[in-house]
């Protein structure tokens, strides 16, 4: 063989060479990231907001309000204490709260994922054990997820419902497949799923409430529950994890109790007699009125605000759709119409409260403005089949001077209903072709929220609808709307700075007639499906946000 020839064979291989795709490696690592870097190495000792010299001790007293019956909380019987799956089960990594989409090893010391997203491999740690002392394996993982998609409650079920499948590699190793097109959030997504214990469960019925305390493998177990009034968690000594990065400098207190109180008033009332230690407040009225006293002036008891950059989600009037009076948008927002929100703002929200626009009200997804740039492409996709008031009219919610005088409101709620079909018919608003006359229940779990929906009544009975209020327990109102057993409910959608595959419990078609999923509203629309998907397989965060 000559040199033109040897040159020609060369050039050849190069030219095959550099026609064939590029496989990057797979990326391993000790944390996964959808965007950018991780913060921290792998050689990080402790998250930056946590102080790994924090001493240890004490007891951490909390009130909460209702009931409980069932100490498993990934089924959709019962009600659960709080914080029960957080402290007692490990996941197999762990968030940080200064850093958005990402997930360190918790329970895995080893994480690889190929460049298409397909898999991912796990690698356990070696020292990871359950409170029984036998060690965490990958036939746990395998039968959490099995576990989850067959028996967990819908909000599992859909979560996890994109990995396919899990398989054993290794004695410390598991691999979990995912179905479908290459989705980023997947291998984040599969590391925050609480691992429970293979040996424990097989004997048991997983769908069934239970009050026996269950085999766990995190930072804290059960000490003593008494159902329906409290629960304590004590810390474990012999925690495995204790002294893992991403545990170092948390889980300070030897023990966590919860006592249960009938509603806020007797909670608040505790708090000032120092029955406990702690509680968020989330109403304006007990905010402006409620912390007052001797304990308040004594200084034993501080009122604090405490500004955050969490996505604040939002707190609304939710419409259950599935009924037919309500399937006409014009329906619902001419119903709106007799919400002051201002009046209840300067009456009864003391001033504090600021109306929320978007379902990610105070983070950069929120919407604003009529749709630009990116935001206005992915619309256009989808023209003629969204209301062409989206790329014409910024969305407001009515408003009003804040007098109580709603009559112009009232007026284009009138015209609304008349488009959409209801006439008043002796004072009573009626449907023009079917008869149905138009009667509402709000139903509510607190008190509390009877005096901000109790206004609303005479502005509704003067469109002509039968307006009611309906107060039941937490057991009961849980039902109802796991069973979609409601016409309007209060509820508090909250979100993250990272939406993702949960988004799909929320809005999608697929979860609509699913009893207890997240869909409350019961939206069955093809677009909102596709955009939903968008969001989950977004390539970026740029896209995520547009």
């Amino acid at each position: 063989m000559n040199v033109q020839q040897k040159s020609r064979i060369a050039l050849t291989l190069i030219a095959i060479l550099t026609a064939l795709p590029v496989r990057a490696d797979n990326y391993v690592g000790h944390g996964i990231s959808i965007y950018g870097e991780l913060k921290y190495g792998p050689d990080f000792t402790h998250f930056e907001y946590a102080n790994p010299d924090a001493p240890k001790g004490g007891t951490l007293r909390l009130g909460w309000i209702g009931t409980f019956d069932n100490l498993n909380p990934y089924i959709l019987k019962g009600l659960e204490p709080p914080r029960l799956g957080s402290l007692i089960y490990d996941t197999l990594t762990e968030s940080a709260e200064d850093e958005i989409a990402v997930g360190y090893g918790l329970l895995v010391e080893r994480i690889e994922v190929p460049p298409d997203n397909s898999w991912i491999l796990y690698t356990l740690r070696p020292e990871a054990r359950w409170h029984d002392g036998k060690p965490i394996t990958p036939e746990d993982v395998i039968f959490t997820l099995e576990t989850y998609k067959t028996k967990g409650n819908p909000g599992l079920r859909n979560y996890f419902a994109a990995i396919e499948a899990a398989e054993k590699v290794g004695a410390r190793q598991v691999r979990l497949i995912f179905s479908g097109e290459a989705n980023k959030e997947l291998p984040l997504i599969s590391g925050q799923m609480s691992i429970l214990p293979k040996h424990y469960w097989e004997g048991r019925n997983f769908e069934e409430t239970t009050l026996d305390p269950p085999l766990g493998s995190g930072p804290y177990r059960i000490a003593a529950v008494e159902a329906g009034r409290s629960i304590t968690y004590e810390r474990v000594d012999s925690y495995w994890g204790r002294d893992l990065p991403v545990n170092k400098g948390r889980f300070n207190f030897d023990r966590i109790h919860f006592d249960y109180y009938r509603d806020q008033t007797v909670a608040i009332e505790a708090l000032k007699a120092g029955e406990f230690d702690y509680r968020r407040e989330n109403s304006s009225k007990d905010w402006s009125t409620a912390y007052e006293g001797e304990a308040v002036a004594a200084g034993r008891l501080i009122k604090d605000p405490l500004p955050h950059q969490r996505a604040a989600g939002m707190q609304a009037f939710w419409f259950n759709t599935r009924r037919a009076k309500f399937a006409d948008p014009r329906v619902r927002q001419a119903l709106g119409y007799a919400f002051d929100f201002e009046w209840t703002k300067k009456n009864l929200f003391y001033g504090l409260y600021t109306r929320s626009n978007s379902y990610f009200a105070n983070s950069e997804l929120a919407s604003e403005g009529l749709p630009s740039g990116r935001e206005l492409e992915i619309l256009e996709e989808y023209r003629g089949r969204i209301p062409d008031e989206l790329f014409i009219t910024e969305f407001q919610l009515p408003t009003t001077d804040g007098s109580g005088r709603l009559r112009q409101n009232l007026r284009a709620a009138q015209k609304l209903l008349q488009e959409a079909g209801w006439v008043v018919v002796d004072d009573i608003l009626t449907h023009g072709e079917t008869g149905e006359v138009m009667e509402i229940e709000f139903l509510l779990s607190s008190s509390s929220w009877e005096r901000i929906v109790a206004p609303m009544i005479p502005n509704l009975e003067r469109l002509g609808v039968k307006a009611t209020i309906r107060i039941v327990d937490r057991t009961q109102y849980q039902n109802r709307v796991q069973a979609f057993d409601y016409d309007i409910i209060v509820l508090v959608r909250g979100q993250s700075h990272s939406p993702g595959n949960e988004q799909r419990n929320y809005w999608t078609s697929a979860v609509a007639d699913e009893p207890g999923s997240g869909n409350v509203v019961g939206i069955k629309d093809p677009v909102v499906d596709e955009l939903v998907d968008r969001l989950i397989e977004a390539p970026s965060r740029a896209e995520l946000v547009a």
